[in-house]
């Protein structure tokens, strides 16, 4: 038998030989360019047109903030130079002179390694959260005590003690008034996000029920909570909560915020749940009543699966706005993230001039924190496209 010829300059398509396209040199890919350009202006001269404007002012925008930011700033705590840099300059030094009350509020300086542990331990369980291994049913139980077990932590450290009870680590006791920064920020939209997603199943499962009663409470609890903002809310559970209650001790201000948040965005989120349920089909329904598997069975293994997958990026946008959110709390006297950042700029005359650069450092850690929400969002979604 013949050896067949060795075909180096060539492909194979539908069983034919054809020659292989040499790429192009160097020197003529500029004018093919030019020439596909000048094609695009002729068909399109309004969308060219603007489009190139779009590029010459994002062209002189990026120059322009890499300057301030970057070649003309001050990254040293010295007022003098940052005075002379004005306003062609940042003033980066001031986060490295007040970022320990920005990131930690108004917890003791002698005691902030506490709020610096417990901040690195719910990072590390988000972390541990994000791994799809994690999920699986052999793991699932294992990352559940984790996160019972940074609970724990986190109020230990923050407060001293576990609920007013003391744990016997030598702790000097720290009331919840004096939590503020970043591990403030993180405790009201944890805990938000955990209490108002089940509550708002619950009530979009209520408002999608067949029974009038059930219906209608949830129906006017949705509408009412979601026709007045949240800054309303807040001010009632902080002032008008406790009037309530005379004869009774009032809770703790953080409680109270955090109830007010977890009812205002259970209020959304089962309006995003609602959507899901209704996207699945009703023949899935008649499936269940078949197999007689009942109502709670129905919706946990048939209904709700779906019907969250579905509304899994309406569901991760409710979280970052309850993350962004939870800024509002400073007007209850509560300084998280943006709270800290006023508070260690307005009584402070050096450095008072510097809030742009303040707000742009804290705008950094709330888009970290949303683009991991986002992402990790993302990879659950191709992870149920690749099982399904």
């Amino acid at each position: 038998m013949a050896d067949l010829p060795i075909q180096t300059a060539h492909h194979v398509v539908n069983n034919s030989l054809i020659a292989a396209q040499t790429p192009l040199p160097q020197a003529r890919r500029w004018p093919l360019a030019l020439h596909e350009i000048k094609q695009g202006l002729k068909r399109h001269p309004i969308q060219s047109g603007l489009s190139m404007v779009l590029f010459v002012f994002l062209l002189f925008f990026g120059a322009t903030a890499l300057d301030w930011a970057i070649l003309n700033a001050v990254f040293k705590p010295d007022e003098v130079a940052c005075q002379l840099a004005r306003p062609m300059g940042a003033c980066w030094g001031m986060i490295a002179e007040k970022y320990n009350l920005i990131l930690w509020g108004r917890f003791p300086f002698e005691e902030q390694w506490r709020p610096m542990l417990a901040v690195a331990l719910i990072l590390l369980t988000l972390w541990l959260s994000s791994m799809r291994q994690m999920w699986r049913t052999n793991q699932r139980t294992w990352l559940y005590v984790f996160w019972l077990g940074c609970a724990f932590c986190f109020e230990v450290l923050m407060s001293g003690r576990f609920f007013g009870i003391d744990v016997g680590l030598g702790l000097t006791a720290v009331e919840s008034e004096l939590w503020g920064g970043l591990p403030l920020t993180l405790l009201l939209s944890i805990v938000s996000i955990a209490l108002a997603t089940p509550l708002g199943i619950l009530l979009a499962l209520a408002r999608t029920s067949e029974m009038p009663l059930v219906k209608s409470v949830a129906v006017i609890y949705i509408e009412l909570v979601r026709g007045v903002p949240l800054i309303s809310v807040l001010f009632m559970a902080s002032f008008m909560f406790p009037l309530l209650l005379p004869s009774l001790k009032s809770p703790d201000v953080l409680i109270r915020v955090l109830v007010g948040i977890t009812l205002f965005s259970a209020a959304y989120t089962a309006e995003v749940v609602r959507a899901g349920l209704e996207s699945v089909s009703q023949g899935q329904l008649e499936a269940a009543k078949s197999l007689n598997l009942g109502f709670w069975k129905t919706q946990r293994f048939v209904v709700l699966p779906q019907a969250l997958s579905h509304v899994l990026p309406g569901l991760v946008n409710n979280f970052i706005s309850i993350f962004k959110d939870t800024s509002l709390v400073t007007i209850v006297s509560l300084y998280e993230l943006t709270g800290s950042l006023g508070l260690a700029l307005n009584g402070d005359a050096v450095w008072r001039p510097y809030k742009l650069e303040g707000y742009l450092f804290i705008g950094l850690i709330y888009f970290c924190f949303c683009f991991a929400l986002s992402h990790m969002s993302q990879e659950i979604q191709k992870n149920q496209r690749h099982h399904s």
